[in-house]
Order: structure tokens, then C-alpha cells, then sequence
């Protein structure tokens, strides 16, 4: 082999490798684990049952569980006892570009009988006991050094003064509410108590900073005798963390790597087994021949099942549309371009029990942001 040849060997095998590193990299999904309170910060304790010790050993758990699993890497915005800013645990996730933020935490009520699993996304709740578990939460930062600096304009016992501040709550929102959703789903099968809701809104702070998917999980109350022991036990330990990896795992297999999103109307969704080219087709159809202006509606659910758009399927709301996207399905209630009207659609389903619903906004087919489509 003359050396020319040699040469041309070399670089195509070390391109080769690069290709290959790339590729492995690429592929690779983060998950940000973040175990709440720490050090000074305890959080709820009852009877010797201590809220950052239990999140703590969780945490460690489902990072365990998760590691065992090819292209997944785990980050911890803490393995031992110590303090981390509310802020910094969120900036820990933004740094690493992690796909997917957790963190976990247990509850606490005077009502020692209280019980259950609650997973909260961000968001604006007007939900009282929603504002009241994100103050509990967000009082952490009082614990910071020169908070009220760091947090200007923001104050730890009146959570809706978040609403001040820049959020990117609907970016996130759908895939955050379909993690969420797995979580309970799986702790459902476990056979906890999914308390009234399920799957919540509220503006926690750590939430708030983090810019991807991200859910809080309150895993029971040690505030309750009988769970707070099996909060506080290596066996109910075991059992929350391999519900919450299993989570993680299903979002990953679900929505990991499906890239590109396709803005499309799907009323009623299509066959699966229509062949893709055919759905490009009409998507690029749907695009085009979309009404010009802009338009509201009312983002009921995003779920991965589909379900048939009659009104008994959505606690007698009419006028429910759908859209297939990122593999989600997602429920609209009415559409209007009249803001103050979408803002009595929104209320009417809220009243009907969907505390999480939000108002979306296209311009011309076009997805853009509530804050640009009522400029």
C-alpha cells in the first residue's frame, strides 16, 4: 500500500470514529434528578421522618435504575446532604442541557390522614391548595443568601407574583404534562392514592427556571403515619423509585429523538397505518389551506391516547378538536379570535375540572406565543 493510500486509510478511519462519537452523543438523554431541601433545609419532618433524607434516597434510587440503561445519562443537582440554591438546581439542568427535569419531594399537611401522590407542572394555577403547595416549596429561598436580591420582584408567600416575571411555560407544557401523566400512572399501578387532580399546575420557582420538560413529584405524606413509613422504608422507597424510572424510561422510548414537529390540525386523527408520505401530504395541505388571522383555543390535555371527540369524553365540553404532535395527542376546547371570549372558554373548562388546560395561539396556521398574538 503505497502512502497515499495509507493517508486516505487514516482519515476515513479516525472520520469514522468522530461519525460514530457524534452519533453516540447525539443520542444520549439527560436527565437532570434533583432531590429536594438539604442541610439546614429539612423540609416536612414528622416522627423522625425527614422530607430531604427520603427525597434524597429516592433520587439515589431512580439515578441507580437509570444508569443501568444505555444513553442515559444522569445528573444530580445533589448526591449527599447539602444546601443548593433553588435557582442553581434549575441552572444545573440548563448547563447540562438535560432533556428532562425532576424533582422529587414528599408532602406534609396538619391533616395527618391526608394522603396520596400529586406531580405538578409549571404554571399560573388559581387552585388554592395548588398556590398554597408551591408557596411551601418556593419559602426555601428565604433560606439563601441575599435572596431578595436574586429573586427581585418575586415573593416566597404570594406565588402569583411569578406572573411579573418571564415565563416559558408553553414550550414545555405538553411533554411536561405527559411525563407527569407516566408518573402517576405508574404509581396508580402501584397502587398509591392519586389524590384529586393527578397531574397539577402551580408556579414552583425550581420549576420556573428550568428550560425544558420538567415536573415536581410530591411521592406521599410524611406527615401520615402509615405512608410516611413506607416513604421512610427501603421496600417504599424501591417501589417510588422504580415507578419514577419506569416514568422516565417511557418518555424516553415515547419521545425521545422524534425531532421535528408537524403543525398540523388532525380532525379527526388519521388511520396509523396511513403511510407517511401521505401524511406529509396533508400536512403541507392543512398548512397552506389554514384560515388567515389569528386564532385561540384551549388547551384541554395532551395525552398518547387517542380518544373519540364526543362530548362525554370530555365532561360534556363541546366543540373539542385535536391535533396530532411529538406523538401526543392534544385536546382543543372551541376556537375564537376574540382574546376575551378564549379567556371565557378557558374559565368554562377549568370549571369542568381541567385545572391544567391553557390557552394556545396560532397566527396564519402558525403556532406563536399568547404574549405575540395579543400585541
Amino acid at each position: 500500500m503505497n502512502t497515499s493510500n495509507k493517508i486516505k486509510v487514516i482519515v476515513t478511519f479516525f472520520l469514522t470514529i468522530l461519525s460514530f462519537c457524534a452519533y453516540s452523543q447525539s443520542n444520549v438523554f439527560k436527565v437532570t434528578l434533583d432531590a429536594g431541601h438539604g442541610d439546614h433545609d429539612f423540609g416536612a419532618v414528622y416522627s423522625g421522618r425527614i422530607e430531604k433524607n427520603i427525597a434524597l434516597a429516592i433520587v439515589l434510587k431512580v439515578g441507580k435504575i437509570l444508569e443501568l440503561n444505555p444513553n442515559v445519562d444522569v445528573i444530580y443537582t445533589r448526591k449527599t446532604d447539602v444546601f443548593i440554591d433553588l435557582v442553581e438546581r434549575a441552572n444545573i439542568a440548563n448547563r447540562a442541557n438535560s432533556n428532562i427535569f425532576v424533582s422529587i419531594h414528599c408532602n406534609a399537611n396538619k391533616n395527618t390522614a391526608a394522603d396520596g401522590t400529586e406531580t405538578y407542572v409549571m404554571g399560573l394555577s388559581k387552585v388554592a391548595s395548588n398556590l398554597e403547595a408551591a408557596k411551601k416549596e418556593n419559602s426555601v429561598i428565604t433560606l439563601e443568601k441575599d435572596y431578595k436580591r436574586k429573586y427581585e420582584g418575586f415573593d416566597p408567600n404570594s406565588p402569583e407574583s411569578m406572573i411579573g416575571m418571564t415565563l416559558m411555560q408553553e414550550e414545555y407544557l405538553d411533554n411536561s404534562i405527559s411525563l407527569a401523566s407516566k408518573v402517576e400512572d405508574n404509581f396508580e399501578r402501584l397502587g398509591k392514592k392519586i389524590r384529586q387532580g393527578g397531574v397539577k399546575q402551580a408556579p414552583f420557582m425550581v420549576l420556573h427556571k428550568a428550560y425544558m420538560p420538567r415536573v415536581l413529584i410530591e411521592t406521599g405524606f410524611v406527615s401520615n403515619p402509615t405512608e410516611g413509613n413506607i416513604l421512610n422504608s427501603e421496600e417504599g422507597q424501591d417501589d417510588i423509585a422504580k415507578a419514577i424510572a419506569e416514568a422516565i424510561l417511557s418518555y424516553k422510548r415515547e419521545y425521545f429523538g422524534s425531532g421535528n414537529s408537524e403543525a398540523i390540525e388532525a380532525k379527526p386523527v388519521r388511520d396509523t397505518s396511513t403511510p407517511k408520505k401521505a401524511k406529509v401530504v396533508e400536512a403541507a395541505a392543512a398548512a397552506k389551506n389554514a384560515p388567515k388571522g389569528t386564532f385561540y383555543k384551549v388547551q384541554l390535555i395532551a395525552s398518547i391516547k387517542k380518544t373519540t371527540l364526543e362530548p362525554k369524553n370530555f365532561k360534556g365540553l363541546k366543540n373539542v378538536s385535536m391535533l396530532f404532535e411529538n406523538n401526543i395527542y392534544k385536546y382543543f376546547y372551541e376556537e375564537t379570535s376574540d382574546y376575551e371570549a378564549a379567556k371565557k372558554y378557558l374559565q368554562e373548562a377549568k370549571n369542568k375540572g381541567y385545572g391544567a388546560a391553557f390557552l394556545t395561539a396560532t397566527k396564519d396556521g402558525e403556532k406563536i406565543s399568547i404574549q405575540d398574538a395579543t400585541k
